[in-house]
């Protein structure tokens, strides 16, 4: 276990880095934000030279920190609620970019991982990547049989420079939720064990490959969306293979226009492509930004890079359908409705008055184009109703809505006047009549009733009485044992002191983006 000073020093150096790009000012006069917290943002900012006229450049901050930061900080970007609606939407645009790792050290990784040599694997390799990220590079090859494929390795060293960081993330969010209030119901330490997660998922290529192969078999009856096939053969924990993709990147409107593909269809494919996923199949690419995207020439949507999946329960996305459909047609009461069932409310509120809250954010927003909507504005709205009905974060809608607003962005880059919700509309309705109808209830209760009668019904039904089941939001896996400064000793409150002021408030950034702005 590392140090506590070793944790410091880092955050130290971070959040002089924070400080330099603007990136804590926010911060400064916050209400919400504990007061250490507040305290040590400002002196930061003194100790790194900058005012407080400075222009905020999170993205930048994330960037000049380093790998880890560059994945924490696309994270971040879900968080809206932590870090305020208008950095999220900075951070969304963090560009995974970092100078290439030398064509010697590719080969030594790919020899070393398959115990073979380059040119037995590939006839041709360019030594030359066509991307380099902070996790691992990409480099067109053509296999000995011909075939024209992408090979993704992992940057060498990269696994142990994320467990270091990692580690310090996980020691700043204790620290931040030990002050309780605000700081806790935001859930830091859950936020950075799923990004855990997340990373430890993107640094073993074969669980990539995997996700890949099974979103392909997901998707493989859904006209005009592919996914790329895995060459197993060579591809390993390091090392992944998959074919490689001609298109036009979905970002390129003069080139989709040339090629003559019709960008209003191609943005509703989109669309539904992602519902599709997220509520038919309950598994879906959560990292759909414009980089990940191309049109091939029959007009094909191609997706690539699955280093972050997301994966939603069945009754989830039966309650998700319900509140996207509820929305969509006004009927507020029904998705209040939800929310309680689904235990995202706490009971001792009304239903009646969430209702009433959902509408005053919902109202505006329905009939129009999202290009006559203001995502802040609305997001602001949402964020205030979570704190006044003391909602808390659920982990596992957190990649659900990233991708939402990823997905929405991309959209209305094909078709500025799409209405997201017309055009989902009519796929959840569906949906709802397939899963919630009269035909589905009876199936589900002739399969409960048999799953009932081969598992002893009087022990089941007991079992249910005592413990009945829990709502939407599925378990929360377990945290790390957390040792704080001052733990069993007489100096505590100077331990949540050194915490707050060093630790969770100077650099990770976790909530020092502007969070509760």
């Amino acid at each position: 276990m590392l140090r506590h000073t070793t944790h410091i020093r880092r955050l130290l150096g971070w959040g002089i880095t924070l400080a330099r790009h603007g990136a804590l000012i926010g911060i400064e006069n916050d209400r919400n934000a504990p007061p250490p917290v507040r305290r040590l943002a400002k002196l930061a900012r003194w100790a790194s030279f900058t005012g407080k006229n400075r222009e905020r450049d999170y993205a930048g901050a994330f960037r000049a920190i380093g790998p880890a930061a560059i994945k924490l900080g696309q994270t971040l970007a879900t968080r809206p609620d932590l870090v305020g609606p208008g950095p999220a939407e900075n951070l969304l645009k963090l560009q995974d970019k970092l100078p290439p790792v030398s064509f010697a050290l590719i080969r030594k990784e790919i020899e070393e991982s398959f115990e073979r040599p380059l040119e037995s694997l590939f006839a041709e390799f360019e030594e030359e990547p066509v991307g380099a990220a902070s996790v691992a590079q990409v480099h067109r090859a053509v296999t000995t049989d011909g075939r024209k494929v992408a090979v993704k390795i992992l940057r060498p060293g990269v696994r142990e420079k994320f467990a270091a960081d990692i580690a310090t993330y996980e020691w700043a969010a204790a620290h931040l939720e030990a002050f309780g209030g605000e700081a806790s119901r935001l859930r830091p330490r859950m936020v950075i064990a799923n990004f855990k997660r997340w990373t430890l998922r993107e640094l073993d290529l074969r669980r990539e490959a995997a996700s890949a192969s099974e979103l392909a078999e997901q998707m493989h009856a859904f006209p005009g969306y592919r996914v790329p096939n895995i060459d197993w053969d060579r591809t390993n924990g390091r090392v992944m293979t998959l074919d490689w993709i001609d298109g036009i990147k979905i970002s390129d409107n003069a080139a989709i226009d040339a090629a003559g593909h019709d960008r209003k269809a191609l943005a509703s494919r989109l669309v539904i492509a992602f519902l599709r996923q997220a509520i038919s199949g309950g598994f879906f690419h959560a990292d759909m930004h414009q980089g990940n995207l191309f049109i091939e020439a029959d007009g094909t949507i191609t997706a690539i890079d699955f280093g972050i999946m997301g994966r939603i329960d069945r009754r989830a996305r039966q309650w998700l359908a319900e509140i996207l459909y509820g929305l969509t047609t006004g009927n507020y009461t029904r998705v209040a409705e939800i929310h309680f069932e689904a235990q995202y409310v706490p009971s001792y509120h009304s239903v009646a008055e969430f209702a009433t809250a959902l509408r005053a954010v919902g109202e505006p927003m329905r009939g129009k184009p999202v290009s006559e909507l203001s995502v802040g504005q609305m997001l602001d709205g949402l964020f205030a109703i979570t704190r006044d009905f003391d909602m808390q974060t659920q982990p596992h809608l957190l990649l659900l809505q990233k991708t939402m607003v990823m997905v929405e962005g991309i959209a209305t880059q094909l078709d500025p006047s799409i209405n997201m919700w017309d055009v989902a509309a009519p796929f959840v309705r569906d949906w709802i009549r397939d899963e919630l109808g009269p035909e589905a209830a009876i199936a589900d209760r002739i399969r409960e009733n048999v799953k009932t009668l081969l598992g002893l019904p009087d022990l089941v039904r007991r079992v249910e009485e005592r413990f009945p089941p829990k709502g939407g939001a599925p378990e929360d896996p377990p945290l790390p044992p957390a040792v704080l400064i001052g733990d069993g000793g007489g100096f505590k409150w100077l331990g949540y002191l050194l915490a707050g002021a060093l630790g969770a408030a100077a650099s990770t950034g976790i909530i020092l983006l502007g969070p509760w702005s």
